[in-house]
């Protein structure tokens, strides 16, 4: 076997694989590399989560098995006490772990949780038995890294977010069922109005729904813009087909909007004191760092009182929202996700790959190829949906950027490309405190063009030519 730049962690593979023959190799240099290796952590447990079981292994000690009901979970917890247990490392599993993860943190344990990913099993280690002594044995050897798991308050912050995003997303899907029972009924207001959710939608859903037919009825229940400009196209639009069938459909549809509406408003009334609670002991921000007014959220605004002042209490004023793309909705939910403290990530380069906004790159002998991360998170999401918003914008640098990135490589690098740049700015402001300035698209045009004739005029030179502008 040639062990000629094999790493520590493959030699600590093969030593605690059992595998046959291993002790009887004759090379030498194997054998100092499994010799280099100390224990780091010496009072390390390794923990696998099942949905019925987990799988506690102490080092020295038989493996011990719990049911997954909390009062076993805290005798688990005692087990490891007990045995003078400081760290603990698990796989990510589901959202099994969550519960583990706080009694063991209230129990004054670390807690690695670990990408499944990371721990490849090496062979005859396909038991749950087996599974945690491998994860304890690499986790006191120092060979594990952590996820990022947010504080405790944070994570609270994010359950709410979430689950008011679930509600945003079934109440689009109801949204989607209105409008499908007013085709079937022939009536394309749809057509003339942009939101059929908005006021003037919705009261004419709920006439239709009380046995309103009378179209010029109907048209006095909108707004007076849309009265002046589409009042003869919405007349035409509301001749339609009443059948019962279809009323029954837009009614129950209508019915589930409003549900999930009223339990959006809900996660806002929790968010709300939420907020307050983790900013009570910071200080009100500077009316330097207040000197921009808040961007007006379109859609699904969150019902919470002086939202904005909230956001920048909570980062000592530093205003993320005023990037690109990000308003105060999207800089929550990115609070929410990624937390306050960009130290978590030693450089932007780490955040930005961790988002999975970075190609992964696999090099092997001459072969060097970057590709896709193939899972991506929330996170990254939410910086792809800012950079989504930036196709069309006139004024902002990064939406020229966007487009010219666009224009050569296609809508999908130009999003990750975005999204990016708009990740970089948030990593920046809220870890270094700088602020954003618009330079502007006119800006960045002339800059992007004085950058050209640069490279023009260098290649010109490298031919022995020279480049002589038009007048």
């Amino acid at each position: 076997m040639n062990t000629t730049g094999i790493s520590r962690l493959t030699a600590f593979c093969y030593f605690l694989s059992g595998l046959d023959g291993f002790f009887h190799l004759k090379n030498k240099p194997m054998k100092k590399l499994v010799k280099r290796l100390s224990l780091i952590n010496e009072n390390a447990a390794g923990i696998d989560i099942g949905t019925e079981m987990i799988f506690v292994s102490v080092g020295g000690l038989p493996v011990k098995s719990f049911p997954t009901y909390t009062a076993n979970l805290l005798e688990a917890c005692n087990y490891l006490k007990t045995n003078n247990v400081t760290t603990v490392a698990m796989e990510a599993t589901g959202v099994y772990w969550i519960v583990l993860y706080d009694l063991l943190e209230r129990n004054n344990i670390e807690v690695f949780v670990v990408n499944g990913a990371h721990i490849k099993n090496v062979p005859g280690r396909k038991s749950d038995t087996q599974d945690c002594q491998w994860i304890q044995q690499l986790h006191s050897y120092g060979l594990l890294r952590s996820s990022f798991v947010p504080v405790s308050s944070i994570r609270k912050l994010r359950t709410y977010i979430r689950l008011r995003d679930d509600h945003i997303q079934m109440a689009a899907a109801h949204k989607l069922h209105l409008q499908k029972a007013l085709d079937l009924m022939n009536i394309k207001i749809h057509n003339v109005i942009s939101d059929i959710s908005g006021a003037s939608g919705i009261k004419i859903i709920q006439a239709i729904i009380d046995g309103q037919r009378d179209a010029e009825k109907l048209v006095l229940l909108c707004n007076e813009q849309i009265l002046h400009k589409k009042k003869e196209q919405l007349l035409a639009a509301l001749q339609g087909n009443y059948e019962e069938q279809y009323i029954f459909m837009l009614k129950q549809s209508l019915s589930c909007l409003d549900f999930y509406l009223l339990k959006i408003n809900e996660c806002d009334q929790q968010i709300e004191p939420l907020l307050k609670e983790m900013t009570v002991d910071k200080a009100a921000p500077s009316p330097a760092a207040a000197v921009h007014s808040p961007k007006v959220i379109k859609n699904h605004k969150p019902a919470i009182k002086d939202l904005h002042t909230l956001l920048l209490k909570l980062t000592q004023g530093k205003d993320a929202s005023q990037i690109p793309g990000l308003t105060d909705q999207t800089f929550m939910k990115l609070i929410a996700e990624v937390g306050l403290d960009m130290e978590q990530w030693s450089t932007v380069k780490h955040f930005t790959s961790w988002l999975g906004l970075a190609p992964n790159k696999h090099q092997s002998g001459k072969s060097n190829k970057n590709i896709s991360k193939r899972f991506k998170n929330r996170a990254g999401q939410i910086f792809r949906e800012a950079a989504r918003s930036l196709a069309n914008s006139k004024f902002t640098a990064l939406g020229g950027f966007y487009r010219r990135i666009r224009a050569r490589s296609g809508p999908m690098v130009a999003n990750v490309a975005t999204a990016r740049k708009i990740a970089v700015l948030f990593y920046n402001i809220l870890r270094k405190g700088c602020a954003y300035a618009e330079a502007g698209l006119k800006q960045y045009d002339e800059q992007f063009k004085a950058h050209r004739i640069k490279m023009i005029q260098k290649m010109a030179h490298q031919l022995g030519m020279e480049v002589v502008p038009s007048e």
